[in-house]
């Protein structure tokens, strides 16, 4: 089991099971709850001998980390995938662009067009606008007066130009 990124501390599988539709594990010298709770969030990691062979299109996110992310269609690099994420069950890849922006991509199979772990690389198809979402730098807003007179143009309580309350911001 490992903490987090921390170094991997051993521990001996005694027995599993299936509760609530999730495997229980029962490690040896984990004699009570209170003992159990103190390996919460840890990672689970297995040695890759012991691991059984992925079928033809599966592979292990381990072995995802690392890859060149290219656009599928255009065949331009994105990016690495960096990190693997797993908020509420789905699998969301983190990619990491030469300029250090991160990228969000749902791994789900329309916008996952090939794995190619020979070459090291993944071809993406992100929905449109998705890639534009992370990677366009956001507007700067012009520079702001402030407000000395709120019964301006807008009319009472608003900023002149902006329709918002006065005091909550610019456009």
């Amino acid at each position: 089991l490992r903490p987090g990124r921390g170094a991997p501390r051993p521990h001996t599988v005694a027995a599993v099971r299936r509760h609530q539709g999730r495997p229980l594990v029962l490690f040896e010298g984990i004699a009570d709850r209170s003992a159990a709770e103190t390996l919460r969030g840890m990672h689970v990691l297995v040695p890759k001998d012991r691991l059984p062979e992925p079928a033809e299109d599966e592979v292990y996110l381990h072995e995802l980390l690392g890859l060149r992310v290219l656009l599928h269609d255009a065949g331009t690099m994105l990016g690495t995938l960096d990190d693997v994420q797993m908020p509420g069950g789905q699998e969301v890849w983190s990619i990491r662009t030469a300029d250090g922006k991160e990228v969000l991509l749902p791994a789900v199979e329309e916008f996952v067009a090939s794995i190619d772990l020979d070459a090291r690389e993944v071809r993406i198809t992100p929905p449109p606008g998705l890639i534009e979402l992370y990677l366009e730098a956001p507007e700067k807003s012009a520079a702001r007066k402030p407000d000395a007179d709120v019964s301006g143009p807008s009319g009472p309580g608003e900023s002149a130009g902006t329709g918002n309350p006065a005091g909550t911001g610019g456009a």
